[in-house]
């Protein structure tokens, strides 16, 4: 993958305006931070889910469309026009190729630059860099911790694909899967330490504790954990329920006349 790829500040500027003009035919659709950390999980998951099914989990009424695979989705409801859904789409896929590669990188430290970054946003930090009289049209509101909707939206994919997340029967890994799903749980919780730095700007006044620092880095090291614990696994193989098998000694039914066991029994 090569830097082009990856959506530039102006895409991501332009993924924000979209999903705000969506917001005006669904009051429901979530902020691009949660559709990171919903798309990053379905990155993660164990079976590749179809659009058809996630899409109108993430931006519509939760029904999964009723399409063949191949076949393009019709136009979700919040959509203004077809060209919009298609553009969303065609953004959204950079982003997916993009997360894929980053996670598919044998990274060894947070600090290199082929490491995943989750498009985590420091809320707290951004008020807290308004102008006086700006920052008093949110006073006493709840503003989301450094990092919480994107793990929010990484959890609902959990949630709504329990099947998909449910513990292997090796217990070794059946453990590894847990510890990486708290490190994403803790991420989705209230950051209630001391403001110590600001994730917003180098400089921007202390909205973020160092504690909350060192758990958004223990989600980054989760994701590459879930990643690799499903490519290891695989999809899941359904279980097969053979039928009524007839005796040793029944005819055999294939119709040889030879017994059962003399047959297809051996």
């Amino acid at each position: 993958m090569t830097e082009a790829t990856a959506l530039t500040p102006d895409e991501l500027h332009e993924l924000d305006e979209l999903l705000d003009d969506l917001r005006q035919r669904a009051e429901e659709i979530p902020q691009w931070e949660f559709c990171d950390g919903f798309l990053t999980a379905l990155v993660c998951t164990r079976r590749r889910i179809p659009a058809a099914d996630y899409l109108p989990m993430l931006l519509g009424d939760g029904a999964a469309l009723d399409v063949a695979e191949g076949s393009p989705l019709p136009l979700l409801p919040a959509f203004h026009d077809a060209a919009q859904q298609t553009r969303f789409m065609e953004l959204w896929q950079r982003r997916w190729n993009e997360v894929e590669h980053q996670l598919d990188q044998p990274v060894e430290t947070l600090e290199d630059e082929r490491t995943f970054h989750p498009e985590a946003m420091d809320m707290r930090g951004a008020i807290l860099s308004l102008p006086p009289e700006e920052r008093a049209e949110v006073d006493g509101r709840e503003i989301p911790s450094f990092g919480q909707v994107w793990a929010l939206g990484f959890m609902f994919v959990v949630e709504n694909w329990p099947e998909e997340w449910a513990a292997p029967r090796d217990k070794e890994v059946a453990q590894w899967l847990d510890d990486a799903l708290e490190s994403i749980v803790a991420l989705a919780e209230d950051d209630t330490g001391e403001p110590e730095v600001c994730m917003y700007s180098d400089d921007g006044p202390p909205s973020t504790s160092l504690a909350r620092v060192e758990t958004f880095g223990e989600a980054i090291w989760a994701i590459y954990d879930l990643r690799q614990i499903w490519k290891t696994l695989g999809p899941r193989v359904e279980p097969v329920v053979a039928g009524d098998q007839p005796g040793r000694n029944d005819p055999c039914p294939c119709g040889s006349g030879k017994k059962f066991k003399k047959c297809h029994g051996r």
